[in-house]
């Protein structure tokens, strides 16, 4: 495992794309740093963290033997590697939040970034941009966030989180490339934050409404149950779950 180590970078994921566009890179190069002048999050959203206290990395991942009709699957592979890690350490109530922040006590501690590698219209490498919220204690004005000391009041070692997160991720990885694609989604929606519970949604022109969210599909639609028992799917651009 390659692991590249930054003071500083407007961004991990635009780094390790600026590097394969100049050289092979091997599968799962690390680039991490302590601080992200430009981080980027889902939505076209910022991710702000003070220098040194957070993880903030990107994996470089081949996708060339792994027969993805769905690449949500690597999204869901991602999420379940973090959750995974995250209860080694036990943090308490750990729960996915479609399509791939990872919470604790209800609130955020990770967000995920995946952008994709496309080569003859099928996705050749992805770039996995996790933030996670560690040793930092203040989140001004993002009641929802919180970090591992936080919640737990302990200090953490980042490193030795950010290798638990790279072995999981091999080896959810490594299912998805066996074909175990059935088991990798069955347990992301075992994790599912909200699932079967009436939920608060706001769709793409800001109007709310309430819903059941039965399951995610391997395409990444959200399976919401609505009035009148009418089921409905929804895109991530179409709809944001509140908390």
């Amino acid at each position: 495992m390659h692991i590249i180590k930054l003071n500083a970078t407007d961004s991990t994921n635009t780094y390790l794309r600026n590097m394969i566009g100049a050289k092979v890179v091997e599968d799962f190069t690390v680039v991490t740093a302590k601080y992200q002048t430009k981080g980027r999050g889902q939505r076209g959203s910022t991710w702000d963290s003070e220098p040194s206290k957070n993880l903030m990395f990107s994996v470089f991942v081949d996708t060339t033997r792994i027969k993805l009709d769905y690449p949500f699957y690597l999204s869901m592979a991602t999420a379940l590697a973090i959750r995974r890690s995250l209860n080694t350490f036990v943090i308490p109530q750990l729960h996915i939040k479609w399509p791939n922040d990872i919470l604790s006590h209800h609130k955020k501690v990770c967000g995920v970034l995946i952008e994709n590698v496309i080569k003859q219209a099928q996705v050749s490498a992805s770039i996995i941009g996790i933030g996670l919220n560690v040793n930092q204690t203040e989140f001004k004005g993002l009641p929802n966030a919180s970090s591992l000391k936080n919640i737990t009041g302990r200090y953490y070692n980042l490193d030795e989180i950010l290798n638990s997160i790279i072995i999981n991720l091999k080896q959810y990885v490594s299912l998805l490339k066996q074909g175990e694609f059935h088991g990798v989604l069955q347990e992301y929606n075992d994790y599912l934050f909200r699932k079967n519970k009436p939920s608060t949604f706001k769709d793409a022109e800001g109007n709310m409404f309430m819903g059941y969210i039965k399951s995610v599909l391997e395409s990444g639609d959200l399976q919401v149950l609505l009035e009148d028992d009418v089921v409905k799917l929804f895109e991530l651009k179409d709809v944001s779950l509140l908390y």
